[in-house]
């Protein structure tokens, strides 16, 4: 006879499961991989393939040689990694350097805390930060989305920090900006970074799908319009305007789709707020005085490590508990 664990009531039944849920992100994920692939080209396909293949690889190797189980292959985790991963990379980055990311990914951010579910850290993000500190000329070379071969362009973030550190107003960058071509996707960036209104469409569809709550997202980009607004509304000349934050950079890749990973955010939804906000604040206080032009990921993984903690301190109110009367 088998052992079994029963927890206590209330149970509920539901038809999500892993393989499900995270089907669902990937299916959200097309539109913006679509729009990446018209902007770059088979580059996008090929970066985004190898990091998909390289993460289920390491899995598998990890499951069968090391941990010595049965391959987890089958929950469609590996393959989520893979593709955020490559959301976060540029499209002409060398494929060694998109595998080496996929094994800190899925080694260290994943399989070194026994798998998922148990991670304390995105997975793909700490794939990605490993390569931005480690090879930081190859991590912020993007294809210029011009199209001209053989020319990189800065982001939208880096030509603003660049900018604002030799003194020039706010006034004479605006017109080298253009927020509703950012907002459509034209700008420089990753692969998960340009296309703003295909992650936006594939945040309806998880919400939809009710994969995710809006609690996070909102909280995450709220927070950073309130930030970057004070500090425009304080000094529009040294601060740039707040849709600017929004539109640039991972912000809606990282509110969305990283932000939001079950295993590495807060349970409660106090909790949930309390993460989203930090995040939000941390991404802009690394964006105006760090030394990184962009600070999501940064950020992300900073609140990541607090979860924890919110989760011992915000708890919902019990299962039938009485919320005790204020006098």
């Amino acid at each position: 006879m088998s052992n079994r664990i029963v927890a206590p009531s209330p149970h509920l039944h539901g038809d999500f499961s892993t393989p499900r849920i995270m089907r669902d992100v990937v299916i959200a994920l097309i539109p913006a991989f679509a729009f990446s692939v018209f902007i770059y080209g088979l580059s996008a396909v090929f970066v985004t393939g190898i990091a998909i293949l390289s993460c289920m690889l390491f899995e598998w190797l990890i499951d069968r040689f090391m941990l010595r189980r049965a391959s987890t292959l089958g929950d469609w985790s590996a393959v989520v990694t893979g593709t955020l991963l490559a959301f976060n990379l540029p499209a002409n980055i060398s494929p060694w350097l998109v595998i080496l990311g996929s094994l800190v990914a899925i080694g260290i951010g994943k399989m070194s805390f026994g798998g998922l579910g148990r991670n304390l850290f995105n997975p793909a993000l700490v794939g990605r930060v490993f390569l931005l500190i480690s090879f930081p000329v190859q991590m912020t070379l993007f294809p210029d989305t011009a199209g001209v071969d053989a020319i990189t362009g800065a982001t939208p973030l880096a030509f603003v920090k660049e900018a604002l550190k030799t003194g020039t107003p706010v006034t004479e960058i605006m017109p080298n900006i253009d927020l509703g071509g950012m907002l459509l996707g034209f700008k420089d960036g990753s692969m998960g970074e340009i296309g703003a209104l295909a992650l936006l469409l594939g945040g309806i569809y998880l919400l939809i799908r009710k994969v995710i709550t809006w609690r996070i997202p909102v909280f995450v980009l709220g927070s950073m319009f309130v930030f970057a607004s004070i500090l425009w509304l304080a000094d529009p000349q040294e601060y740039m305007n707040p849709l600017f934050h929004l539109f640039a950079g991972g912000a809606m890749l990282g509110a969305i789709f990283m932000a939001t990973d079950y295993v590495t955010s807060p349970m409660s939804k106090a909790g949930q707020a309390i993460y989203a906000i930090g995040i939000g604040v941390i991404t802009i206080l690394i964006r105006v005085w760090g030394a990184y032009p962009e600070g999501i990921s940064f950020a992300i993984l900073i609140m990541n490590a607090t979860v924890p903690l919110i989760n011992m301190y915000v708890k919902p109110s019990r299962f039938g508990g009485r919320t005790p009367k204020k006098k």
